[in-house]
């Protein structure tokens, strides 16, 4: 046997055929990095998620176009005249996005730059409370947890904030600080019975949140209906009273536009999150108790003193977005009603984010985008604002069902391999 024929040094015996040298051994079928690189950015997370929203926009123009009385009209002379039904429902669904577009990012029928652009920051103003609670059920999620409670929690940062804003009379600057803690603490508290109860009793966090919701409703209820509490002295009505001077957010970009410091504190807290879960050891803590709580008890976590931290920290973030409601939005007094569906509206955020800051803020983005372009989609067209909650709904559909999302764009699946092999990994480390 020549020296061409002896198989090299850690060759498998059984991958050369019989009179086979190594120079002669097949290629493997396995794809190249690049192709692989590849296929996990198109067939990813981020992409599902993009795809996610077109497919429920497209979903959701259809149902614009099969609601529409013009398209109905059109459709009945259909076969005498096709080319009328499709131009009407190009008509229906290109002004209804273009309402919608107008309505949340910038409108060109406004005569100048500064009210043109009013559009945008409607849409940052409904955002602001949006990202925080989707911040927080976001941090609930990476360790495994799943915090429906945003409603309860949302009710009593938004009381506490509230009850600072109008009782307390503080200076200017304090005042907003105080509060703004106030509704951290609260909401953060309301929170921590969850976590409590999950790690001391074994107790579900889903049944115990949804049960916690109802209380909270009701006590506020309750508050603001009782004098001397939360509700506005003089007043029969359940209504709270307005908050003071030095307890609002001011305006970033003056009276004309709703913009308020609120954004810039969500911004903050996008940025602290970040940090939290992935740069701090107690975020480490969360991703590993998240990914496997017995591994993680094995190797020396508290799992149970995870989980009162998380729904702390969660509940906080919730809680920041009834402070962001009370002192940034509803001013004149607060009603049992100052969630506003935020606390659900949340749980779909932090889906379509993937659990990741950055991801939560842009889909806090969107979802403001389609509150403040509804309303205007609405007056413009005379579609019900109804349409934006199923395109919520669908997006939710669709970014919990990624092989749905593949098979409708024929997007590959991730390989799910490290873009470098063993072996290249050794020759690096040689």
């Amino acid at each position: 046997m020549t020296d061409a024929q002896i198989p090299a040094l850690g060759t498998p015996p059984e991958t050369l055929e019989p009179g086979q040298s190594p120079e002669q051994k097949p290629e493997s079928s396995e794809p190249s990095r690049g192709v692989r690189i590849l296929k996990d950015i198109v067939g990813g997370s981020a992409t599902i998620s993009i795809l996610a929203v077109v497919l429920a926009m497209i979903v959701g123009g259809i149902l614009i176009a099969a609601t529409s009385p013009s398209v109905q009209a059109a459709a009945g002379y259909f076969f005498a005249r096709p080319l009328d039904t499709f131009q009407a429902i190009w008509d229906t669904v290109s002004g209804a996005y273009s309402s919608l577009f107008q309505g949340s990012i910038y409108n060109f029928r406004r005569p100048g730059f500064e009210n043109g652009i009013r559009p945008l920051t409607d849409t940052l103003n409904f955002a602001t409370p949006l990202i925080a609670a989707g911040l927080g059920v976001a941090v609930a999620f990476r360790v495994g947890l799943f915090n429906i409670g945003g409603q309860g929690q949302i009710l009593f940062g938004a009381a506490a904030a509230g009850y600072v804003g109008f009782a307390w009379h503080l200076p200017a600057g304090i005042h907003i600080v105080v509060a703004v803690l106030a509704g951290i603490v609260a909401g953060g508290f309301w929170a921590a019975i969850v976590g409590v109860l999950k790690a001391r009793t074994g107790a579900h966090e889903v049944i115990v949140t949804i049960m916690l919701n109802y209380v909270a409703f009701y006590l506020i209820s309750f508050l603001l209906r009782t004098p001397g509490a939360l509700q506005a002295p003089g007043s029969t009505n359940p209504k709270s009273a307005p908050m003071l001077p030095t307890a609002i957010f001011p305006k970033l970009l003056g009276d004309s536009y709703n913009l308020n410091f609120g954004f810039i504190l969500v911004i903050a807290a996008t940025v602290v999150v970040w940090y939290l879960i992935n740069k701090s050891s107690l975020g480490f803590k969360f991703r590993a108790v998240g990914l496997n709580p017995h591994a993680s008890r094995v190797a020396g976590i508290g799992v149970e003193r995870i989980y009162v931290y998380a729904m702390v920290v969660s509940g906080a973030l919730i809680g920041l977005a009834g402070v962001a409601q009370v002192l940034g939005t509803v001013t004149t007094g607060f009603t049992s009603g100052i969630d506003a569906g935020i606390g659900f509206d949340a749980i779909t955020v932090a889906l379509l984010g993937r659990s990741r800051p950055v991801g939560v803020f842009i889909a806090g983005l969107l979802f403001g985008a389609l509150k403040a372009g509804g309303y205007s989609m609405q007056a413009a067209n005379g579609i019900t604002i109804d349409i934006v909650l199923v395109v919520q709904s669908l997006i939710v559909l669709f970014i919990a069902a990624p092989p749905l999302v593949r098979a409708v764009f024929r997007l590959p699946t991730p390989s799910g391999l490290p873009w470098r092999t063993a072996t290249q990994k050794v020759e690096v480390a040689k």
